[in-house]
């Protein structure tokens, strides 16, 4: 038990670590220019006619027409690395399953598939609302009609000075044709941003017959290690009569424009345990709207 606490510490020592590092603002001067083909560029505006569009960048000069730039933003601050282009994170609302504080941006969305059977489909109402549905179809396995759903609303309010967001939501599940359900209320804590944080979390599972006396604790977080990569953790605890258990996790997130691969290990932990078991995770999730 103590190695397997030293690992979960060591791990989250790596993921939490730089949270709350000074990050030097991007010039005001750089600019992000995406253009209709799908490519981007990082540079400042050198010259900038009804015609054509002439910027500077690590590789010199380029001139675009007009017509054919898209969008043009100036980076945030954490979008510069080494004179590089990383844009935002695009499921930093999310661990591996586990809600961080922050939501999705308004007219953002993404599908998420994990084993095949877990389906869910997320989407940001508003700057503050993000909600999730998702379905199990075991008719399609030969299951009859019995299939779990469920439900994911979750209300976010980042913090003003843009380091951390706190969140409160519950998932709410059931069967079909079965006349109970039952669902987790929590509220998360994450300090930090969308590219580097830590969330803290506590939730009370509840059904029909009511809610449980007993809290289940989660500590989760996530770096930006590269353009493509994330560092991820998603830990559970629970104590009841004087026992503890739950998972720890870690993994990686592998990230282009249009998927999100997540892969890792899950442990769990037993009262008395006196050996390791690991099992694999994998996901992926495809994001899709205003992005």
């Amino acid at each position: 038990m103590k190695k397997i606490i030293l690992l979960l510490i060591l791990f989250q020592g790596a993921i939490s670590s730089g949270i709350f590092a000074q990050t030097r603002p991007a010039s005001d001067s750089l600019w992000v220019i995406e253009t209709r083909d799908g490519n981007t560029y990082l540079g400042t505006i050198a010259d900038m006619r009804d015609s054509i569009l002439q910027i500077k960048t690590s590789l010199g000069e380029l001139r675009i027409p007009r017509a054919e730039v898209k969008s043009m933003v100036r980076p945030g601050r954490e979008q510069v690395v080494n004179g590089n282009y990383w844009p935002e994170n695009p499921q930093s609302s999310r661990h591996f399953f586990a809600p961080s504080g922050y939501g999705l941006r308004k007219g953002e969305g993404y599908y998420q598939n994990l084993g095949i059977l877990f389906n869910q489909v997320s989407y940001g109402f508003s700057e503050n609302l993000t909600v999730g549905v998702g379905i199990m179809p075991l008719f399609l396995f030969g299951a009859g009609q019995y299939n779990p759903i469920w439900i994911t609303p979750k209300l976010s309010f980042p913090y003003r000075n843009e380091r951390g967001s706190f969140g409160v939501g519950t998932i709410l599940g059931g069967v079909v044709g079965v006349n109970e359900f039952a669902g987790l209320l929590y509220g998360v804590n994450t300090f930090g941003t969308r590219e580097k944080q830590l969330t803290v979390g506590l939730g009370y599972f509840y059904s029909s017959g009511g809610i449980a006396d007993v809290p289940i604790f989660n500590l989760g977080g996530m770096k930006r290690v590269g353009r493509k990569w994330v560092l991820v953790t998603e830990n559970y605890l629970l104590v009841a009569d004087g026992a503890a258990g739950g998972f720890i996790s870690g993994g990686a997130r592998y990230m282009t424009r249009y998927l999100a691969i997540d892969f890792g290990l899950f442990a769990p932990i037993v009262p008395d345990q006196d050996f390791f078991i690991a099992l694999p995770w994998l996901g992926l999730a495809v994001p899709f709207g205003v992005r």
